[in-house]
């Protein structure tokens, strides 16, 4: 059997703690689309944790990194991932006693298998949730481009900012763009500012990853890209919970999918109503001295 090995570079209070988290949360999910946890070892200071190995890497490889000139994402592959990942943050959400947040949903954590099966990865983040809570108040954890705004701003987690981040995913599986992009030394765009009047244009053609020359069935491209936009709405309770994302992107009702197109969202863009919070993330000082520890830790 091929196996990875994660192996904390560091150790510290902060990453035991994570390390900690992780395997708890392993430990107690079992699901298709959820990476497997087949062993662990804490020993002095040594952390280790045993993996499946995941031949085709992570989304964000083949979108972005070692594998993006291979185009090896054809539309099939990106829509079976797409709800595949779905699936996987479903029995967190829905399934898992008590409930689990991801709190880190992106392209980098959704590894892929010798089939290009999607697995939903790297638990280090995640938060269990009581039953009968709404929510849990904690320091903000994650990766810029992909936060919630009212998580971001407030620390307050709970499965609606999990939505948002899975929205932020489909819109770079369908576009390839990232989640932020630079256009110039003083000002950047998030993905969903420059998709959403498009979307209001109805100009779909234009979403589409260029590397997928064309070959996309349009009417799941469009599909793919509402469901997209409404998970990352700036106000928590217009998302969709993930069992409607499944239902949506499969396509299974018509008559959802009609009312989705025909959300005010899509009529005109407002500032007011869409903001992806990255100004408000990039503007705290505590969010990204935090962040920068985290990568310095838990890099493999």
């Amino acid at each position: 059997m091929q196996i990875a090995v994660k192996r904390l570079k560091v150790w510290s209070n902060k990453a035991e703690m994570e390390f900690a988290v992780e395997v708890e949360i392993l430990a107690r999910v079992r699901h298709k689309n959820l990476l497997s946890l087949r062993g662990y070892c804490a020993e002095g200071q040594e952390r280790l944790i045993v993996y499946d190995y995941m031949p085709n890497l992570s989304v964000l490889s083949h979108l972005h990194g070692q594998h993006s000139a291979e185009c090896l994402l054809d539309w099939d592959r990106r829509m079976s991932i797409a709800i595949g990942s779905a699936e996987g943050v479903v029995y967190l959400h829905h399934h898992a006693t008590p409930h689990i947040i991801h709190r880190d949903i992106k392209a980098s954590n959704v590894l892929l298998d010798s089939n290009f099966q999607a697995q939903v990865a790297d638990f280090g983040f995640a938060k269990l949730i009581p039953d009968g809570a709404t929510h849990v108040t904690t320091r903000v954890k994650g990766t810029l481009g992909y936060l919630a705004p009212e998580y971001a701003m407030l620390g307050k987690a709970n499965e609606c900012c999990d939505v948002y981040s899975f929205g932020i995913l489909l819109l770079e599986l369908a576009s390839g763009r990232k989640p932020i992009e630079k256009l110039s030394a003083a000002v950047k765009r998030s993905i969903t500012e420059w998709a959403l009047p498009l979307v209001c244009e109805s100009k779909y053609d234009e979403l589409a990853d260029p590397k997928l020359n064309g070959k996309y069935v349009n009417e799941e491209l469009k599909r793919l890209v509402l469901v997209a936009l409404i998970c990352t709405h700036s106000r928590p309770e217009k998302r969709p919970t993930m069992l409607e994302v499944v239902e949506l992107l499969k396509g299974i009702s018509k008559e959802k999918l009609a009312g989705l197109e025909n959300d005010e969202l899509f009529k005109a863009p407002r500032a007011a109503d869409y903001n992806d919070g990255t100004s408000v993330a990039e503007d705290s000082s505590d969010f990204i001295s935090e962040e920068k520890e985290l990568k310095e830790e838990t890099g493999l």
